[in-house]
């Protein structure tokens, strides 16, 4: 379960139908590979809400809060302002077989175009995983593609088979926030990867839960590791908004006791599916959200990707894998306890 029918609150908005970035009509799909003892990998593709990406870009932004990373696409999204293809996770060595993967996929679909830009974003599983095996093939992203859907799993899974997070087993996460603006709603959300953090650092919704579990089983690795953010809104921003919104994610995720350690590479893609840019157009009109409207969404990304990375943590799965290691599942019984003893357990709703 996610953190509110645990009876965790984070934040003060409400959440999504979902909550999660299916809210923004945003379809993840997973491959999880587990092979013999030391493969635990995968890849998970987010799909926008649009029939093409290249022939309808959408208006998108990057932020590098540590750069010990090795995403693909960034500059061009930076420089242009906007995404082509659908958004793709993997490990760290597994990129460049991902984005060559999403360019097979583009050329079939756009046979007349000659040039495109895949995002692929990474985080280092090698603590479970023999990653130099590379045992991300293309044929996984293409499966991953196929099973995209509105409703998908978190955890232990695609992309997040093999992370670490606090110590503990990680992987991916989402939630979604909902935010009014003058006589409009709008929609927030994060999906995160999650391979990063010290035990004793883990904050959940103000309590030092990874400081009272610090004896807990299954240390080791602690100082290294990433985060890749993706934040998605139904508010109509420019990339310079977007931009805006994105270095919010890391509030989010300093609020968990994320600290962007020399090792860790944090980073945050986000986009807006409010209005589409067609490719080949001379002019085009666009609306945008004046910057003083923007504080709730600000605070609605801060708090979605807070609550993801806990739901990435909370829905993981102990998983042993290279070399013995073994990264256990967070206690959630032990973690109900303290956060019942610290007085910021709600009554759980199931």
């Amino acid at each position: 379960m996610k953190a509110p029918e645990l009876g965790i609150k984070i934040g003060s908005y409400a959440h999504g139908k979902r909550n999660s970035i299916a809210d923004l009509g945003v379809r993840v799909g997973h491959v999880t590979i587990i092979e013999g003892e030391d493969i635990r990998t995968g890849v998970t593709v987010l799909l926008p809400p649009v029939k093409n990406p290249y022939e309808e870009k959408l208006f998108a932004a990057t932020f590098v809060m540590n750069g010990y990373s090795k995403p693909i696409g960034f500059i061009q999204v930076d420089e242009l302002g906007y995404i082509e293809t659908p958004i793709a996770l993997t490990n760290t060595l597994s990129v460049y077989t991902v984005a060559d993967a999403l360019i097979d996929l583009w050329a079939e679909e756009n046979p007349k175009a000659i040039s495109v830009n895949p995002v692929v974003m990474e985080c280092n599983d090698g603590y479970l995983n023999d990653i130099k095996r590379r045992a991300v093939r293309k044929e996984h992203v293409f499966e991953a593609v196929k099973r995209a859907s509105l409703d998908f799993e978190e955890g232990s899974v695609g992309a997040g088979t093999g992370m670490s997070a606090f110590e503990f087993k990680g992987g991916i996460g989402s939630s979604s926030r909902v935010v009014e603006i003058g006589n409009e709603e709008y929609t927030v959300a994060a999906l995160v990867l999650s391979n990063f953090g010290k035990r004793e650092d883990l904050t959940i919704a103000g309590v030092p839960v990874g400081l009272e579990l610090r004896d807990y089983p299954g240390r080791g690795l602690s100082l290294g590791g990433s985060i890749s953010m993706v934040i998605a809104t139904d508010a109509p921003l420019t990339s310079r908004q977007l931009g805006r919104l994105a270095r919010r994610a890391v509030v989010g995720l300093a609020r968990t006791g994320g600290y962007a350690y020399n090792g860790s590479g944090d980073i945050v893609l986000a986009f807006s599916t409010a209005q589409t840019v067609p490719r080949g157009k001379e002019t085009h009109a666009i609306g945008f959200l004046p910057d003083d409207a923007l504080s709730r969404l600000f605070v609605g990304a801060a708090e979605a990707t807070e609550e993801a990375i806990i739901n990435s943590l909370l829905q993981a799965k102990t998983t042993a894998g290279r070399n013995g290691h073994v990264r256990y599942a967070l206690p959630k019984e032990e973690v109900l306890e303290i956060m019942e003893r610290y007085g910021r357990l709600e009554r759980a709703k199931s």
